[in-house]
């Protein structure tokens, strides 16, 4: 990251901070939204990933992106009613049929909305730490064993230019595969997966706490994961 990068992420900052946004302990709320589309609550506290995961960018991730998504969704509704009618997996699949108008902006907020809802569940505290059952077996016979998985995801991270996601997901042939997407984009986009687990690699979920290192965050990030969700994440994705 170059000065200039630098200076513009502090200056981000600095303007959530001036926003009046508050970080702080406590339960985090869903905020109102004008419009079909409402950011959902965490169902824990912005500390709780401590000392994984800081409570400032639980905050800012939350509360200001992930509202940015909401919010711009809830302007689009105007332009394509169908955006708050349609299951999103279904609009997903099948991008060439939104409006060609509003495309970009349904791929980037939508997927940016569906993205972080899911994020905050795989990290939902007090779940398995672990992979057992039907998962830790599909785990095991498609990378070796869990370690191995692990370093293929870190590495789908480490190799994703820019900003995205590293992915675990069940493919078209119901076997699970490893692999990123850019920016917003979803499993179901272009490749037709469905996802186990995600891991959000934009230097905004990782910057104030590990800065440049990915891999760090990466391997921090592992300790958060609620292997009860994502064995549910399995069994629907396999059904």
């Amino acid at each position: 990251m170059n000065r200039r990068q630098t200076f513009k992420l502090a200056a981000g900052a600095a303007a959530f901070a001036a926003s009046g946004t508050i970080f702080g302990r406590g339960a985090a709320l869903a905020q109102a939204a004008d419009g079909p589309f409402k950011l959902p609550p965490l169902g824990y506290a912005y500390e709780a990933l401590e000392p994984n995961i800081d409570s400032a960018t639980m905050g800012f991730h939350h509360k200001n992106h992930h509202q940015a998504f909401v919010t711009n969704l809830n302007g689009l509704v105007g332009k394509w009613p169908d955006l708050a009618k349609k299951p999103a997996e279904e609009i997903f699949a099948a991008m060439s049929g939104v409006p060609e108008d509003v495309r970009t902006p349904v791929r980037n907020n939508l997927g940016g909305h569906w993205n972080h809802s899911f994020f905050w569940q795989i990290m939902a505290p007090g779940g398995a730490k672990a992979p057992a059952g039907d998962l830790k077996n599909a785990i095991d016979g498609a990378f070796g064993d869990v370690d191995k998985m692990k370093a293929a995801v870190k590495q789908a991270g480490l190799t994703r230019f820019g900003s995205g996601w590293a992915w675990l997901a069940v493919g078209k042939d119901k076997k699970l595969a490893i692999f990123n997407t850019p920016y917003q984009d979803t499993p179901h986009m272009d490749v037709g997966a469905k996802p186990v687990l995600g891991v959000d690699v934009w230097e905004h979920a990782y910057y104030l706490k590990h800065q440049y290192k990915r891999g760090d965050y990466i391997d921090a990030w592992w300790n958060t994961v609620n292997w009860d969700v994502a064995a549910a994440n399995f069994k629907k994705a396999t059904a």
